[in-house]
């Protein structure tokens, strides 16, 4: 971390405690109160072991940088990998997908989605790619409107000249709530080819709770919008609830969904997904006392430590990746009984994390989040980096 950034930074988080009104410190940094303690990680009777007898992930593990990939992404967000290598990266502020090639680091503006607002941590958020992309080359996105969060989805057609290759969008799920704080944004298709979209509750903290809000919560949908077959509640999208901040969303080999969920002024948390559940906000943050039925998470993490985004499985482990914290955060959970013991890795070396992603193997893309205005931008940010994990 350069001393302009430790500078800046500082002065920002001072600046921030004088203003604290104990609104929230995630992501993007609302002011809160006291951040400072140590990291512990929490959930009763730990992580489940993995159901295939796999060896649990080595006691230490590592994350090195190998490469910068690209630099000069503005406000970078959603991130998918193409067939071949390439990726696509969303600008959450202006509202654009680029395609970066994945070996020389190239970027192509595919085009501009129409409809985005961007305002404060709202904007063009998660990509995924449809789970026929090979024959459909569907593109999926999340985005903030001037009256919800939606979800749409648009035809990639890279022969078309630069700028011009989206289709127009065609929204298959409307009407999450939207707000100048806590809009979720993460997309992902899971094992089961549904889609799953993690949404936030605008600061209107009763959402959460409400099971007919779409507000608070890990939505579950076909490739068409529709509520999947099997979810827990009869014609409802709704997957799980109790959520304050869902944007980090992967599964690992034994199809458990694990999600990063932002604290307010204490915990930050890393959750395995069961159908149905509640996550307790905002009556519990963190583990709670473990008591009123809420499903305590698998981790927790001062909101200083963490404010965490995007989460990435790999080699055994969860990767989240942390912007107020600025850091990568490893949770083994792949045959581990207990809590988990956490590590972080890349400490204040490349400003705020957003984004990471697994392209199978040891490897992790890794987005930073320095031009968010939350940030303090240097010379090239923002950068996706590779990175080697075990």
């Amino acid at each position: 971390m350069s001393a302009q950034r430790s500078a800046v930074t500082a002065v920002l988080a001072a600046a921030a405690l004088l203003l604290a009104t104990g609104c929230s410190s995630d992501d993007d940094g609302d002011p809160g109160g006291d951040k400072s303690a140590e990291s512990s990680s929490a959930e009763t009777g730990g992580a489940s072991p993995s159901g295939d007898g796999a060896d649990a992930p080595p006691e230490k593990g590592s994350a090195e940088v190998t490469k910068t990939l690209a630099t000069g992404l503005k406000s970078p967000w959603g991130l998918a990998p193409l067939p071949g290598g390439d990726l696509l990266v969303s600008s959450r502020d202006e509202g654009t997908i680029t395609r970066v090639d994945g070996e020389s680091g190239e970027k192509t503006q595919v085009g501009t989605v129409p409809g985005v607002a961007a305002e404060g941590e709202g904007g063009l958020m998660g990509l995924a790619l449809s789970p026929t992309y090979a024959s459909d080359h569907q593109v999926y996105a999340y985005f903030t409107t001037d009256s919800d969060n939606r979800i749409a989805r648009m035809l990639y057609d890279e022969k078309k000249p630069s700028g011009q290759q989206l289709g127009a969008p065609d929204t298959v799920f409307k009407g999450i709530p939207k707000g100048v704080i806590h809009n979720g944004g993460r997309i992902a298709f899971g094992p089961d080819k549904m889609l799953y979209a993690g949404t936030g509750e605008t600061g209107e903290t009763d959402l959460a709770q409400d099971k007919k809000s779409l507000g608070g919560k890990i939505l579950r949908l076909t490739p068409d919008g529709e509520p999947a077959p099997g979810n827990p509640f009869a014609d409802s999208p709704v997957y799980s609830y109790g959520h304050r901040n869902v944007q980090g969303l992967d599964w690992d080999e034994d199809k458990r969904l694990w999600a990063s969920e932002f604290g307010q002024d204490t915990w930050d948390e890393l959750n395995e997904i069961k159908a149905g559940d509640n996550y307790g906000w905002p009556e519990v943050e963190g583990k709670g006392d473990g008591g009123d039925g809420f499903h305590a998470p698998v981790a927790e993490w001062k909101t200083s430590e963490a404010s965490p985004s995007g989460v990435a499985y790999a080699k055994g482990s969860v990767w989240m990746a942390g912007l107020r914290g600025q850091r990568l955060w490893r949770i083994p959970v792949r045959g581990v009984a207990g809590e988990p013991k956490t590590e972080a890795f890349l400490t204040e070396k490349h400003g705020r994390l957003r984004t990471v992603v697994a392209t199978g193997g040891d490897k992790l893309w890794l987005v930073t989040s320095e031009t968010d205005s939350r940030g303090t931008p240097e010379k090239g940010d923002d950068k996706i980096l590779e990175v080697r994990v075990k």
